[in-house]
């Protein structure tokens, strides 16, 4: 177990989750459940039921350290890595992979998002230790593939190739996020899994994929890390970010590597990176409709998300298959169906309004 180690990636801003999720406090800092726990601290939650604590790392945005600090105060502050730019996942990986290389040598990790709903714990738990079984042993790069429930233009798809060790297979291909007749031919072959983007490897594999695929990043935080235990090592790894391109460890590494593999898991899983994505894991009326943080009055309306901070009543006509979200100072509507232009209205306002409702 003292060489199991994992890494939480929390420093998104979630723009798609706007006007709930803003700049200065994105979705991971958010209960969307009146829970009285955030995503990022649920996810904690459940990775600390499986590795020890002192192992658990969270990197994110420099700008999001003091909600960090205070949401995870268990966590020591060493173990929260601030990057200083957003350069997407490859970079922030590798620089958690030279770290607790530094620290230990025999260190297997597992990489997980901060917005994943995982309902079926134990199962979590079972693929979690069944896959550091097999990246201590084994010189692969391991993801986890979610059974599709559906055909889905959200995620990216994984095609299972030949067994390595009964459950976990070779990556035969990987496919970006497809349009929805390509999404249900996907599905429809049982080839096929959800792409989780959650993944576990031993840190000398991944290493060694970075130099060989991504050798510019490797250099950078090769380099940053013979700055690591001192007081340097956050000014050189600043110096790394701001060289370094900005690039998924999706389509920088496993896309390419030769010893990719996936481990099939039906953990009762949902990115919740979507209003699109609550709206399917949240109970629903039997119109179809779907209320969060407040209360509603509808008529004649049918599979709408209604989420409204405050508490306020929402009185709804003749809506069908839209979207209500307020929060603060902006409401938003539209129909689900466009959810994807939420990211253009971020861009807009921004422009528009100089950043004051973002």
């Amino acid at each position: 177990m003292e060489n199991r180690y994992c890494i939480i990636m929390s420093g998104g801003v979630g723009s798609r989750f706007w006007p709930f999720s803003r700049t200065s406090c994105p979705k991971q800092f958010l209960d969307f459940f009146g829970m009285g726990r955030t995503l990022l601290q649920m996810t904690y939650d459940r990775i600390a039921n499986i590795i020890p604590s002192q192992n658990i790392y969270i990197i994110t945005n420099q700008e999001y350290a003091s909600l960090t600090y205070k949401q995870l105060p268990e966590v020591p502050r060493n173990n929260i890595l601030l990057e200083s730019q957003r350069r997407n996942t490859a970079p922030c990986i590798a620089w958690a992979a030279y770290h607790i290389r530094k620290l230990n040598p025999e260190a297997v990790m597992l990489v997980a998002p901060c917005d994943h709903i995982i309902f079926r714990e134990e199962e979590f738990a079972r693929t979690i230790n069944r896959g550091f079984d097999f990246v201590e042993n084994n010189n692969r790069l391991l993801t986890i593939g979610i059974p599709p429930k559906r055909p889905e233009t959200g995620y990216g798809y994984i095609q299972k190739g030949e067994s390595l060790d009964n459950d976990i297979c070779h990556v035969k291909t990987f496919v970006e996020k497809p349009d929805y007749d390509m999404a249900r031919v996907l599905v429809e072959s049982g080839e096929f899994l959800w792409n989780s983007g959650m993944f576990l490897w031993n840190t000398h594999t991944i290493i060694e994929a970075l130099e060989k695929h991504l050798p510019d990043v490797a250099h950078l935080f090769e380099q940053a890390s013979q700055q690591m235990l001192t007081a340097n090592e956050k000014e050189a790894v600043d110096k790394a970010y701001e060289q370094c391109l900005a690039i998924s460890i999706d389509f920088g590494i496993m896309e390419h590597a030769s010893n990719s593999s996936v481990i099939c898991a039906d953990l009762g899983w949902s990115d919740l990176g979507t209003w699109s994505g609550l709206y399917d894991i949240s109970p629903k009326t039997d119109k179809g409709n779907v209320t969060q943080r407040c209360k509603t009055m509808m008529y004649d309306s049918n599979n709408n998300l209604v989420a409204v901070k405050d508490d306020k009543l929402v009185v709804i006509d003749g809506l069908n298959d839209f979207l209500v979200a307020e929060a603060d100072n902006v409401l938003l509507i539209c129909p689900r169906e466009n959810e994807k232009r939420i990211r253009q209205f971020v861009n807009d306002a921004r422009v528009k309004f100089d950043g004051k409702y973002n």
